[in-house]
């Protein structure tokens, strides 16, 4: 049974968490009453799937003890078909694996972590060309088509010699909200999941780090955004050189069946100003 009285700095820390994602709510037209009945379903899948007794499905009881969700709700929720996946959108994966492949996989690129321009068409590029990559990397879809869409997202180019340029150093759309909403959750589940791990499981702790400063001009800010974009984006693709070699590597054996999200990311907003002094009646201050 949960305890009746969870833990004061995981209340205060679960508020600050959801801030910005009832900004993003309110700014896309989510609502209070909408949220809320998704936040039932996904109590009462956590609950089914991750607390059982026995490795046995809980009974509906059990779900609406432990998560507090009416009895009724728990098998309305059961019941009804999920409509989402805990996978990336297929053309989202696919876009990922070829900017990888472009960037670390010889001859796509003039060295790991720098795309070379390719030729549009096999007929001028041969095995070094941009259809040659779709093909290394899927034989499902066409060239052309991944092209097309890759340029309404900005993430590549076509210059005046037919050759294909990738404008980005990872699959992150300049355009699409679509794209980027499946990076978003992405990125989010799995820091998320990193940092829960760290606060509740035993054994060793998931790598998660950070800087954080308060007293920082907007210059130095702009400073530390440009060195986070170079250095940072090099050390972002020095493990994904590594992952690549390593997933070929692991490709045939039996265990390649886990997953990884390597992730980094730069904020910065105002701080909060600092508390003002009150003078009481006998001139002393109090913070």
């Amino acid at each position: 049974m949960p305890s009746p009285n969870p833990p004061a700095s995981v209340l205060h820390a679960l508020r600050r968490v959801m801030r910005p994602l009832v900004r993003l709510m309110l700014k896309k037209g989510v609502t209070y009453t909408y949220f809320a009945d998704m936040l039932k379903g996904v109590f009462v899948e956590v609950a089914e799937q991750e607390f059982r007794l026995d490795d046995k499905p809980p009974s509906d009881s059990r779900i609406s003890l432990i998560t507090g969700v009416h009895r009724k709700d728990v098998r309305r929720l059961r019941d009804a078909p999920h409509d989402f996946s805990e996978q990336l959108p297929e053309a989202v994966s696919l876009g990922a694996h070829l900017v990888s492949t472009w960037l670390s996989t010889p001859p796509f690129c003039i060295r790991p972590g720098q795309a070379a321009p390719l030729p549009r068409l096999a007929s001028a590029g041969g095995g070094q060309s941009f259809d040659a990559l779709v093909g290394h990397v899927s034989k499902d879809i066409r060239a052309r088509v991944v092209l097309d869409e890759w340029q309404r997202l900005g993430i590549a180019r076509i210059d005046g010699e037919d050759r294909v340029h990738l404008e980005t150093t990872a699959f992150v759309p300049q355009k699409g909200f679509d794209e980027k909403a499946a990076y978003f959750g992405h990125n989010v589940h799995d820091h998320a999941c990193a940092a829960v791990h760290n606060l509740t499981a035993d054994g060793p702790a998931f790598f998660e780090r950070s800087v954080h400063y308060d007293a920082l001009s907007p210059a130095s800010i702009e400073q530390l955004r440009d060195a986070v974009s170079a250095d940072g984006m090099q050390t972002l693709i020095a493990f994904n050189t590594l992952a690549s070699q390593l997933e070929a590597r692991d490709a045939t054996g039996p265990d390649a069946q886990q997953r990884v999200t390597i992730g980094l990311y730069f904020y910065s907003e105002a701080s909060a100003p600092p508390p003002t002094a009150v003078v009481d009646e006998s001139g002393t201050k109090h913070p």
